[in-house]
This record gives structure tokens, C-alpha cells and sequence, in this order.
């Protein structure tokens, strides 16, 4: 599937927000990854040299068939295509550098293979709010998932992203990342899996 834009949605697991000092807004915190950071299943993770932590944040991910601008939250799910589970890989360090100063986050979460990408599952009216997923890095459990959680569901971050941007054939979504976040090392594998979408394994160099 070629990707068109990568939206991501930070802030929309409580215990997340409270595992890195935030507090919950009326808002989610949205940020951008250009196509070129997707690392497919079969290619290693490369993680940048010399530039502090590199988190691992595992995500539900969707694929939409467009909609355009302003599509109503009943109707959001009805351009969604496909489904996989995703890495929203992050300089951690760099980001809260970033955020003390009042930056945008692209240089900690934008950079090169920085959004691996399991296969995608086509969408068949599977319920969005009842999925889980888990997150291991050699073999011991990080993240445990549970899309029920989401402070924003799937639907609302779809109609929410349509109040600004025309949505496109291709465009997908990171939906945010449970508690549990944490940093991966040279020689680290990371697998992500959900009884409802598959089991996909990355090694880390």
C-alpha cells in the first residue's frame, strides 16, 4: 500500500500522559511523519547514533480511502481500509528538550525509519474501540494496548483531522500509544502483536 501522509496522534491514553508528566487536555497533540520514516516488516530498525534515547510507542494504525474535509464522526469509520499495528519511534530526550522550549517535535519523532509498519489487515466493520495489542522487546512485555482506552476514538480523531485537512486515499493514522513506552538498544527485537491484526517482529542495529 503506498502511503500517502502519516498522522499522529499524541496524548490519548491517561496513562500515558501521566507516565511522562503531562496532563490530559481538552485537545490531542498532533504531529506529521513524512512517508519516507515507514520501515516495512523484513528491514532492520536503524537507530540514530549519538542522539540520546530512541523510545519505542506502539500504536494502532489505520488506513483511510479519503473522505475529504469536515466528514461527521458517524461517518468517519466508513473510509477506514485497513488496519495494522505500528511503531511511533521517538528521540526521547530530544523531545523533552523540544517541549521545555516551546519547539515542534519533528526532529525527535520525523526522522528517518522512525514509523515501522506491520501488514495491513483490510477493515471489515471490526470494532475499533475493542482491539489489544502488546508491545515486546526480547520477549519481555512493555505495552499492553487496549483501544477501549483511548481518551479520542478512532471515529473522533478522523472527523477531527477533516476540520483541517481534506483526507486522501493513502493517508494513515497513528491512533496513540498506552503506557509503558521505553528505550531500545543495538540488538533489541521488537515485536508487536494483536489476536485481531497479527504478529510483526523488527531487530533492532
Amino acid at each position: 500500500m503506498d502511503v500517502n501522509r502519516i498522522f499522529c496522534i499524541g496524548r490519548n491514553y491517561a496513562e500515558h500522559i501521566k507516565e511522562l508528566g503531562n496532563t490530559p487536555d481538552e485537545a490531542f497533540v498532533l504531529f506529521m511523519k513524512p512517508a519516507s520514516c515507514v520501515v516495512p516488516l523484513g528491514e532492520s530498525l536503524t537507530l540514530p547514533r549519538g542522539k540520546g534515547s530512541v523510545h519505542h510507542e506502539a500504536e494502532l494504525v489505520v488506513a483511510l480511502t479519503g473522505g475529504g474535509a469536515d466528514i461527521a464522526e458517524a461517518d468517519a469509520l466508513t473510509h477506514v481500509s485497513h488496519l495494522t499495528l505500528g511503531l511511533d519511534l521517538t528521540l526521547r530526550d530530544l523531545q523533552n528538550a523540544l517541549k521545555k522550549n516551546g519547539s515542534p517535535w519533528e526532529l525527535s519523532k520525523a526522522f528517518d525509519q522512525a514509523a515501522p509498519l506491520g501488514e495491513w489487515k483490510a477493515y471489515h466493520g471490526q470494532d475499533l474501540q475493542a482491539l489489544e495489542f502488546t508491545c515486546r522487546v526480547n520477549g519481555a512485555l512493555r505495552q499492553h494496548g487496549k483501544t477501549g482506552d483511548m481518551l479520542f476514538s478512532v471515529a473522533r480523531q478522523i472527523h477531527i483531522l477533516s476540520q483541517t485537512w481534506a483526507l486522501r486515499d493513502g493517508d494513515i493514522l497513528y491512533t496513540g500509544t498506552p503506557s509503558g513506552v521505553g528505550p531500545l538498544l543495538p540488538g533489541d527485537r521488537i515485536a508487536l502483536e494483536s489476536a485481531d491484526i497479527g504478529r510483526f517482529e523488527w531487530n533492532c542495529v
